[in-house]
């Protein structure tokens, strides 16, 4: 692992795993029904209170995907062989989250699949994912980034309970207070 591993053009990079997830994640979305896509993409709760988070997490974004993107695999190393695992349990579970968020009512709180151990796993395997790339490209310096958009999204996931609690009410109430924010006990 290095802090910051040297940035080159090359086929073996760190795109190859955004280009996975990122396929895999649009092939689903395209097969998702317009109202559960507008219902994936609210962001009328950001324009009132989250403009700079959102910014903040925008910068994050690019940095990360320009680093994947010019960072070459670390094919043989320890760190690889844990980051693709760590990658491939990631990309199993959005897909595993996201075919429950298509297939569930528009008028209640979803609640199957892997919502019934978290309330948000498209957020925790989004970030499942890119610790997995992290790895799998050896940089020190995405990891700490990680750790700030991790930061910036939890304050995004308040944003989004507080929108699901005026949109759902008691039944949502009654799901958060069931099931952990993250993951077991968080």
């Amino acid at each position: 692992m290095e802090f910051f591993p040297i940035l080159e053009f090359g086929w073996l990079n760190g795109w190859l795993l955004l280009v996975i997830f990122f396929g895999i994640f649009g092939v689903i979305v395209l097969t998702c029904p317009k109202e559960v896509i507008a219902r994936l993409y609210e962001e009328e709760e950001w324009k009132k209170r989250g403009i700079f988070l959102k910014i903040t997490g925008l910068i994050a974004v690019l940095f990360f995907y320009i680093l994947f993107i010019l960072t070459p695999l670390k094919i043989g190393s320890i760190e690889f062989l844990i980051g693709i695992i760590i990658f491939a349990i990631g990309t199993i579970g959005m897909a595993m989250a996201l075919l429950s968020f298509k297939n569930a009512p528009l008028d209640k709180p979803i609640t199957s699949g892997l919502y019934r151990i978290s309330r948000n796993p498209q957020m925790l395997t989004i970030y499942i994912v890119f610790l997995g790339i992290c790895l799998t490209i050896g940089s020190g310096i995405e990891l700490i980034i990680l750790g700030f958009s991790i930061i910036g999204g939890h304050f995004r996931i308040l944003c989004e309970e507080r929108k699901l609690l005026e949109q759902y009410g008691e039944s949502y109430e009654e799901y958060k207070n069931k099931i952990p924010r993250y993951f077991l006990f968080f």
